[in-house]
C-alpha cells in the first residue's frame, strides 16, 4: 500500500515550524517565528485525495469501472490476505480521519468525510458481518474488469492490451481464492454465477487473441498473449464445472436460504441508503402510498372505462376495474424484434422535450449509446445504464438493453406487454433522459471528487423515478389518461418493489405470495414479477432504493419550493440539485436549504 501524505500534512498543524539559516546571529525572541498552518479544510482534502487513492491500489476494478487507470494490469486475488489488507485499510483511514477537526469544516467537506466513514464501514461491515464472499459465488467474475480494458477508448489498444497481457497472469488464482470462499452458497447465487461467468468467456474470445495478433505488441507477447487468454479461458471453464456441480449437490440436498432476516437488513439498509428512516418505517410509508396510487388509478380508469369498454358494465370493484384497463391498454406494444431498435429511436424526442421545456441543463458533448447488454451483465435488470467514472468523462455511457432473442413467444409476449407503449416512454426517462444518464453526467462534473466517486444509491435511483413523474407534470405526452395510467402502474412497481423486498427478508413470504403481491396487487404481467422474482432473491435492500429516493426528493423539491416561492423555478432546482454529485439527499437537502 503507498505510503500515506496526511500524517505529513497532519502534523503541520501540530505546532510551528521555524525556519532558520546556519548563519543565525539575530535572537531568535527578535523575530516572529515563520509559521505552516494548514486549516481542517485542507487537512480534508489531502485525506480525501490519498483515501481515494489508496483504496483504488487497493480495489483497482473498482478505480477502472470508475475511469481512474493507473493500476489496470492488477487484478486482486480475493483471498484471505486480500480480505486483511481491506481490513486493514479500514482501520489506517479511520485512524487519519480522526485527525481532522470535522466541527470546523464547511458543510460540503462534512459531508464528504460522512461518504468516506460509510465507506469505510461497508467494506468491513461486509467482510466481518454480512460475508457475502462466502455465500454469493456470483461475486466471482473476472469479466468485467477485462471487458472495461479492452473495450475502453482512454489510452491506445497496445497500452491496453498491455494492462490486459499482465491482468491475464492471476485469473486461474483468481478463480481458485473464489472455490475456496465458497461456503454454504445459496442455490439463487449460484446459478447466477454459472451464468454469468459462460457470458465470461465471450470476453475472452478468438477475437481478442485476433485483436491481439494484429497489434504493435511484440511477437513474443503476442504468443503469450494468446496462450494466457487461452489459459484464463480454461480457467473460467473450469470454474464453471465446478459450480455445476455444486448446484447440483445444492438442488439435491438443500442450500442455504437466500432471505438474509430482520437484523442484517436494517443493518444493510441503513448503510446502503443513508435516509433519515429505517427500513421498517419506509416499508410503512409504501404501504400508505400504495393506497393512494391505487385511489388515482381508479379514477383515471373510471374516465377511459366508456371509450375502451362502450358497451360493457363496469366491474364491481375498483381493482378489477384498474386490471381489465391496464389489460386492454397492454396490447399495445413494440414488435419483440423491434424492441432495441424503438428504445433508441425515442432518445432524441426526450432530450428535445427537455430542451424545449427548458427543464434541466443537457450536455451535448457527452454521448449515449444504446447497446445490446452485453451476455456476462444478463440476468440482474432488462434494462440499465453504464456510465463512466468522474476520470473518463468523455467516455461514452451505454444503455444497456437485453434483447429478446431467448425468450419463448408467450414470455416475449407478457414482458412486451409489461413494456407497453406508454411504459417503454417511461422505462426511457428513467434509464436515459433526463433519468439516469443525465444525472451521472452532471455526477461526473462535481467539484468534488468524493460525492462522485462514493453515490448514494437510492439518490441515483431516486432522481430516475422522480424524473418519470417530473417529465408528465411538466406535459410530457399532453397529460393523455392512457400514459398517466401506466405511469401510476409503473409507479405502483416501484412502491411494491419495496414492499416486496422487505416482507421478502423480514417477513419470510413465499414465492407465490410474492407473485400475488406484483400481479394482483400491482397489475404486473407474470414474466415482468417473476423476473423480479428473482431479482429480490439475488439482492437485498437495492430494491427499496427507488422508492426511498423518489419520496427523498420529491419531499425536499415541495420544501424548497415553498421557500423560494415567486422566485422558484424548476430548471434551477434541478440544475443545482444535480450539482451535487450522486450525495444522499439528506445531505443534498442540506446544502440547498441553507443557502
Amino acid at each position: 500500500m503507498k505510503k500515506n501524505m496526511i500524517s505529513t500534512a497532519i502534523a503541520l498543524t501540530l505546532g510551528a515550524v521555524s525556519l532558520s539559516g546556519c548563519q543565525q546571529t539575530t535572537p531568535m525572541n527578535d523575530v516572529a517565528p515563520l509559521q505552516t498552518v494548514i486549516s481542517s479544510e485542507q487537512q480534508a482534502q489531502t485525506f480525501s485525495a490519498q483515501f481515494i487513492e489508496s483504496l483504488w491500489e487497493l480495489s483497482p476494478t473498482w478505480a477502472l469501472y470508475s475511469g481512474y487507470h493507473k493500476f489496470d494490469s492488477k487484478l486482486v486475488v480475493p483471498d484471505n490476505f486480500s480480505r486483511q489488507q481491506s481490513l486493514d485499510f479500514v482501520k489506517t483511514q479511520r485512524a487519519q480521519l480522526s485527525m481532522v477537526d470535522q466541527s470546523k469544516l464547511s458543510a460540503s467537506t462534512r459531508i464528504d468525510m460522512a461518504l468516506i466513514t460509510n465507506t469505510l464501514d461497508s467494506i468491513e461491515w461486509d467482510i466481518k458481518t454480512f460475508k457475502s464472499w462466502q455465500w454469493q459465488p456470483s461475486q466471482y467474475n473476472v469479466a468485467g474488469g477485462f471487458a472495461q480494458i479492452i473495450n475502453g477508448k482512454y489510452a491506445p489498444l497496445d497500452e491496453r492490451l498491455n494492462s490486459v497481457l499482465e491482468r491475464l497472469t492471476l485469473v486461474a488464482q483468481y478463480y481458485q481464492a473464489a472455490r475456496a470462499n465458497i461456503a454454504n452458497p445459496t442455490l439463487e447465487h449460484t446459478k447466477l454465477a454459472v451464468m454469468q461467468n459462460k457470458g465470461a468467456l465471450g470476453v475472452f474470445s478468438d477475437e481478442l487473441i485476433e485483436k491481439a495478433k494484429q497489434s504493435g505488441l511484440s511477437s513474443q507477447d503476442k504468443a503469450l498473449f494468446e496462450s494466457r487468454v487461452l489459459e484464463a479461458r480454461q480457467a473460467v471453464m473450469s470454474h464453471i464445472d465446478w459450480l455445476d456441480n455444486l448446484s447440483q449437490d445444492l438442488t439435491k440436498n438443500g442450500a442455504r436460504s437466500f432471505r438474509i432476516g430482520s437484523d442484517l437488513y436494517e443493518q444493510k439498509f441503513t448503510l446502503d441508503i443513508q435516509s433519515d428512516l429505517s427500513a421498517k418505517a419506509l416499508y410503512n410509508k409504501a404501504l400508505n402510498d400504495k393506497k393512494i396510487v391505487l385511489s388515482d388509478m381508479a379514477k383515471i380508469s373510471d374516465k377511459l372505462w366508456t371509450k375502451y369498454f362502450p358497451n360493457k358494465a363496469k366491474p364491481s370493484t375498483p381493482q378489477q376495474m384498474i386490471s381489465q384497463m391496464i389489460e386492454k391498454l397492454s396490447v399495445k406494444h413494440v414488435k419483440r424484434e423491434n424492441f432495441v431498435d424503438e428504445i433508441r429511436n425515442q432518445i432524441p424526442a426526450l432530450e428535445a422535450f427537455v430542451n424545449d421545456k427548458n427543464l434541466i441543463t443537457l450536455d451535448k458533448d457527452k454521448p449515449l449509446v444504446v447497446r445490446e447488454t452485453p451476455a456476462y451483465m444478463r440476468g440482474f435488470a432488462g434494462a440499465s445504464i453504464s456510465a463512466p467514472g468522474p476520470y473518463d468523462k468523455k467516455a461514452n455511457t451505454y444503455y444497456n438493453v437485453t434483447p429478446l432473442d431467448n425468450m419463448s413467444d408467450e414470455q416475449a409476449e407478457s414482458y412486451l406487454r409489461e413494456y407497453n407503449h406508454w411504459v417503454l416512454q417511461v422505462l426511457n426517462i428513467h434509464e436515459a433522459v433526463p433519468g439516469h444518464y443525465t444525472q451521472l453526467v452532471y455526477s461526473n462534473k462535481s467539484p468534488s471528487l468524493v460525492k462522485s466517486l462514493f453515490g448514494n444509491g437510492a439518490m441515483v435511483e431516486g432522481w430516475a423515478v422522480y424524473s418519470e413523474r417530473m417529465m408528465l407534470e411538466e406535459g410530457y405526452g399532453d397529460f393523455e389518461p392512457e400514459l398517466w395510467l401506466m405511469y401510476y402502474k409503473w409507479n405502483l412497481r416501484v412502491i411494491t418493489n419495496t414492499i416486496l423486498d422487505y416482507e421478502i427478508h423480514n417477513k419470510n413470504i413465499s414465492r407465490a405470495q410474492g407473485l400475488a403481491l406484483m400481479m394482483d396487487g400491482a397489475f404486473q404481467q407474470r414474466a415482468e414479477a417473476e423476473g423480479k422474482w428473482h431479482r429480490a432473491t439475488i439482492s437485498q435492500v437495492q430494491l427499496t432504493s427507488y422508492y426511498s429516493g423518489y419520496r427523498d426528493i420529491y419531499d425536499l423539491r415541495d420544501e424548497y419550493k415553498a421557500k423560494k416561492g415567486a422566485d422558484y423555478n424548476v430548471k434551477t432546482f434541478h440544475d443545482q440539485f444535480l450539482s451535487y454529485g450522486s450525495a444522499p439527499v439528506k445531505f443534498v437537502r442540506q446544502l440547498m436549504m441553507t443557502k
